[in-house]
């Protein structure tokens, strides 16, 4: 009840509030202040722990910003910065003020300093470097002090430019050292001297077309709008690190993320200098039903049905383009295409719903020994938030489950690694796919009691042995599944140390809605932490994620990548437990997680894992890079010679067999795309020493519940 008074609250604040701000004109001042109004009242409201503006907050929302837009700091010189410290400590008032000059004037200079680099790298690239001086690169951007003139400018840029060239000069020597190699013909052989030459002067000209390529498609394409964005959310993100400001756009492409779809011609479309290029069809799409349009083919023009002239989407942005080509089901785009051959062609293509099939559940059967195990990875938990009973993760898993069952599964693997989250409501459900009835989750608001989210329907549709596969990338809804299932003793956890740490409930709130008599168009969306969960026995996951039966360690065992290693995380907490019953079946969890330590203990393939991960955070740390080719040459070789160590790592290969259901089968006859996804997914799982760990464990518990069955039918007897 009180949410929702909050939130009626902030409606009406900001029907009052933005009485003022009347102008239609496009990228007028009202609108960012609008935005701002609307932002802050929200965050102020609504926010599981509002903040304070004030200067501490301003002085992180200055550095925040300022980091973003020149991390590399490469475009602004100190005296920039000098004039911009002015408002360091002034920008929590200017925010309550819905003040943007602070912005306005980083933006204008921003700009201004981005157009004279076009020149600087050009000219940079024009002339060769030289290899044999002396010098590095500091890429310890943090530490690095701004340049004070555009001659230290200058210089920063060649360094970082030289960085570059002499990768792909090094690339350029290797191969072609291997082709004379190769080539019986001494004849053919050029001098060294002649050689690195041709090779310098190949590297600045991949350089200077990568960066060519940097700018027209990306830096060029940004608009005030989208660098006002960031600044927006340089202010939210002071809040916690999932608080989020969607521009438009963003808020479009996070709807299809969660749901799995979008309505349009299935094709992914690329930027390339002024060109919209087509570099992947969606299987299943209307561009792949079509047969019409192919990889590589160029998009110049785009029309409606009910228009008669096309319009040019040559040197579009490409978020102009894909407006006018995507669309509603059931309406048709022409398309001018130049083909991959050069021709030239209109192709009618009738807009449809295409899925994301990469985002939905896929299961595959896997035989270890006389036994057939099930497995089902799900990416992500999602939904579709306009109507629930539309395809989402609860029912997909649900009903591969089913599938899994009549194929004889004896046990199943639910693969959780590197799914970031999701919809609430599906993990609930999920998780009542595999109990009996009972508590799932808690929820908490700001000053409010807590709410226990629980699965009341008493049918299980899988009663038998369970493993949940994780890492530090399994965050939120993952870790709540998790944590439940481990609380209950309904299944083992392998995997990282610990899960990601993130425990706490966002909601997205759509801006349009709240503004009475809008005329600034679409103002986006905010995504704002709004709740923290906690699991059933009262601990949060905040920080300490889920924390594996069986640990294992993986590439990113020593990387900080986790929500403690971010900024402005909410704090770890505890709360009362809620009554729960253990998992009433024969497994014996304890003897199993002991035995698949001991197995994991001795398994040389994640020893070298382990000590691999390790290397490859030694690299990351490294924060100094040699420019003169013999040094880097040097590095190169022993970097290479290290690597051979841990080549074994991607020979791995188990004894185990996947395949897929018999429907997707039947798909495969007509959809060879489908196909080729799934063999690739199922060689990687035959390559998977932690799916095989899974595996074992299945099989261990199965043997137990055998075993305890046994002894308890004994007993009665």
């Amino acid at each position: 009840m009180q949410r929702k008074y909050n939130i009626l609250v902030l409606v009406l604040l900001l029907a009052f509030g933005s009485c003022s701000f009347t102008s239609k004109v496009d990228n007028d001042p009202n609108k960012d202040k609008l935005l701002i109004q609307i932002i802050t009242l929200a965050l102020e409201q609504l926010h599981f722990e509002p903040k304070d503006f004030n200067d501490d907050f301003s002085q992180d929302v200055y550095n925040t910003f300022l980091t973003q837009i020149d991390p590399l700091k490469r475009y602004f010189l100190k005296s920039d910065i000098e004039e911009f410290d002015r408002y360091k400590n002034k920008l929590d008032d200017q925010i309550k003020a819905y003040d943007v000059s602070f912005f306005n004037l980083v933006h204008e200079r921003l700009v201004k300093r981005i157009d004279e680099t076009k020149n600087i790298y050009k000219d940079i690239l024009d002339k060769p470097f030289n290899y044999s001086k002396e010098e590095s690169l500091n890429t310890d951007y943090e530490t690095l002090d701004y340049v004070k003139n555009k001659k230290q400018l200058k210089e920063r840029w060649r360094q970082q430019l030289k960085f570059r060239a002499i990768s792909n000069y090094d690339d350029l020597i290797v191969e072609k050292e291997d082709e004379e190699k190769n080539n019986e013909s001494s004849s053919s052989r050029v001098s060294k001297k002649t050689l690195h030459k041709e090779m310098e002067e190949k590297a600045r000209e991949t350089t200077l077309s990568n960066f060519d390529v940097y700018y027209n498609d990306y830096i060029d394409d940004l608009q005030r709008k989208d660098w006002f964005a960031m600044y927006i959310n340089a202010i939210v993100e002071e809040f916690d690190p999932h608080t989020f400001y969607f521009a438009p756009r963003d808020k479009d492409r996070f709807d299809q993320q969660m749901s799995g779809k979008l309505e349009g011609i299935g094709a992914r479309l690329q930027k390339r200098m002024d060109h919209t290029k087509i570099v992947e069809l969606i299987s299943g799409g209307p561009a792949w039903r079509g047969k019409k349009l192919e990889v590589g083919d160029i998009i110049l023009k785009t029309r409606q049905e009910d228009e008669k002239t096309p319009v040019s989407i040559v040197g579009m942005r490409i978020d102009d383009a894909i407006k006018l080509i995507k669309g509603p089901k059931g309406t048709k785009v022409i398309l001018t295409v130049k083909k991959v051959d050069g021709s030239i062609r209109d192709i009618s293509i009738t807009r449809d719903i295409v899925e994301l099939e990469e985002t939905y559940a896929k299961s595959s059967t896997v035989k270890k020994d006389d036994k057939l195990f099930g497995v089902i990875n799900l990416p992500k938990f999602y939904i579709d938030f306009e109507d629930y009973n539309n395809r989402n993760a609860a029912s997909d898993i649900k009903l591969e489950i089913e599938r899994l069952k009549k194929e004889g599964m004896e046990g199943l693997v639910l693969d959780l690694r590197d799914n970031g989250g999701g919809s609430l409501k599906t993990v609930v459900d999920i998780a009542g796919l595999f109990i009996k009835e009972g508590p799932v989750v808690q929820v908490r608001s700001t000053d409010q009691p807590k709410e226990v989210l629980k699965d009341k329907d008493k049918s299980i549709i899988w009663d038998g042995p369970l493993v949940i596969l994780v890492n530090e990338l399994s965050a939120s809804a993952s870790e709540i599944l998790a944590a439940a299932m481990q609380d209950y003793k309904r299944a083992i956890i392998i995997g990282s140390k610990q899960t990601y740490g993130k425990g706490t409930v966002q909601n997205v709130l759509d801006l349009n809605r709240m503004v009475r008599q809008n005329s600034h168009g679409d103002l986006g969306a905010i995504k704002i932490t709004r709740q923290k969960f906690y699991r059933i026995n009262g601990g949060s996951t905040q920080l300490e994620g889920v924390k594996s039966d069986v640990v294992v360690p993986d590439r990113y065992s020593f990387i900080d990548i986790g929500e403690r290693d971010q900024d402005n995380p909410l704090e770890w907490d505890k709360i009362s437990a809620v009554d729960y019953d253990y998992w009433n079946r024969y497994y014996d969890y304890d003897i199993t997680i002991s035995k698949s330590k001991a197995r994991m203990a001795q398994n040389k393939q994640l020893k070298l894992i382990e000590e691999n991960a390790k290397w490859i955070k030694s690299n990351l740390d490294k924060k100094e890079y040699s420019l003169n080719y013999e040094s880097y040459k040097s590095r190169i070789k022993e970097g290479e010679a290290e690597s051979k160590r841990f080549e074994a790592i991607n020979d791995y290969k188990t004894n185990l067999t996947f395949q897929s259901l018999p429907y997707e089968q039947d798909l495969f006859v007509k959809d060879t795309i489908l196909k080729e996804k799934r063999d690739r997914w199922h060689e990687s799982l035959s390559q998977d020493v932690y799916m095989e760990e899974a595996l074992n464990v299945l099989q261990d518990l199965k043997m137990t519940y055998e075993i305890k069955k046994v002894a308890s039918a004994k007993v009665k007897n």
